[in-house]
């Protein structure tokens, strides 16, 4: 299984290495001083609330539908065979439903990534919700949760909770599945994620915990009041990320095709994921342009545009790919590079432009 390796400040040593590349502006003339340096961060913080609402609904009707799919299982002692084969059509709607949901929640939490996975005092959640490996995989970076199930089974790390939900719903993973072939669409053809039906228990046990970190996540959210500190860590750690998630995406099947052995990312490209990220970190920078535009309105402006092209290109490779283009693995590496290249200059400015304002930034 291919996951997301959580987001380390570790990141910052090579940031500032990288800053150090960067050609210092000419005779900058700052207008703030590091004393002056507090800016409006209630951007942030609102943007966050919102996202961390909405994610929630979904979470809820998640468990919602997976509680229901439980009972009508249970109901066939959980013969799903026959389950199929009396019910198809409400087996298939739950399933339906339950992906529905899925595909809701899953672009809503991208689009606060940068922000949670970024802050320190939040990114425990991106562990346990997106980014933890499995114990198996990686026990160090592994999602730090059990999952204990209706019939009293415990998974112990069983990977981070889209990843599971995931890989339940779209059978995989051979452990969260019942392999039953179930036609969902009716049009006489087995495809995609319907070679297998979800475990009940483990869909139902996954579900419900990832509502409950939801809420979790909205609580801490609206606790949180934003300091500078955690608009540029956030920036600083989330920006240069670009080829660990390329490299996830030419792993996956939207590039891999069969050949891939990921478990997660199977129904959602990266790039999807790559330019939600990025619509969050825009939403950090602009709650602190006043401040770097004070500083120096030119570097400002470089970040603000850099940042938006960086989305842009990574959005028309997407809009290329769901157009029908099947790219390469060589492909995939070089867009990688090239995404990778414009981060970490853009990171490097960041950089400077934090220590000029006397922002001290997590070692």
């Amino acid at each position: 299984m291919a996951v997301r390796s959580p987001v380390l400040l570790s990141l910052l040593v090579f940031t500032l290495v990288g800053a150090c590349t960067q050609a210092a502006p000419a005779e900058p003339s700052p207008q703030v001083s590091p004393a002056e340096a507090t800016g409006d961060l209630t951007g942030i913080r609102s943007y966050l609330l919102a996202k961390t609402a909405d994610l929630r609904a979904q979470t809820v009707a998640l468990s919602d539908s997976s509680s229901t799919y439980f009972d009508l299982i249970e109901a066939h002692d959980f013969d799903y065979a026959a389950a199929w084969q009396e019910q198809p059509d409400q087996v298939a709607g739950l399933v339906v439903e339950m992906r529905q949901a899925w595909l809701r929640a899953s672009p809503l939490y991208e689009q606060m990534e940068g922000i949670v996975a970024g802050v320190p005092s939040l990114s425990a959640y991106d562990v346990v919700l997106d980014a933890g490996a499995t114990g198996a995989e990686d026990p160090e970076n592994a999602a730090p949760y059990d999952l204990t199930l209706p019939d009293g089974r415990v998974l112990e790390r069983p990977g981070n909770l889209f990843g599971v939900t995931e890989s339940t719903l779209w059978g995989t993973w051979p452990d969260f599945r019942i392999d039953i072939a179930a036609d969902l669409d009716d049009d006489g053809s087995i495809e995609f994620g319907e070679v297998s039906l979800p475990d009940a228990g483990v869909i139902r046990a996954a579900a419900e915990r990832m509502d409950q970190t939801a809420a979790e996540l909205q609580a801490s959210a609206e606790a949180w009041q934003p300091t500078l500190a955690d608009a540029f860590t956030a920036l600083v750690v989330m920006v240069p990320t670009m080829s660990e998630y390329f490299e996830s995406w030419k792993n996956s099947r939207f590039v891999a095709g069969d050949q891939s052995q990921q478990r997660d990312f199977v129904v959602v490209s990266r790039l999807s994921d790559i330019v939600d990220i990025l619509e969050s970190l825009q939403v950090v920078f602009q709650s602190i342009e006043p401040l770097t535009a004070a500083l120096d309105t030119v570097q400002s402006d470089q970040v603000e545009a850099g940042l938006a092209d960086l989305q842009t290109f990574v959005a028309d490779v997407h809009a290329q790919e769901s157009a029908g283009r099947q790219y390469t693995a060589e492909e995939a590496d070089v867009l990688g590079a090239e995404a990778q290249d414009r981060a970490t200059a853009i990171a490097g400015q960041i950089t400077q432009m934090a220590g000029r304002l006397g922002v001290e930034l997590p070692e």
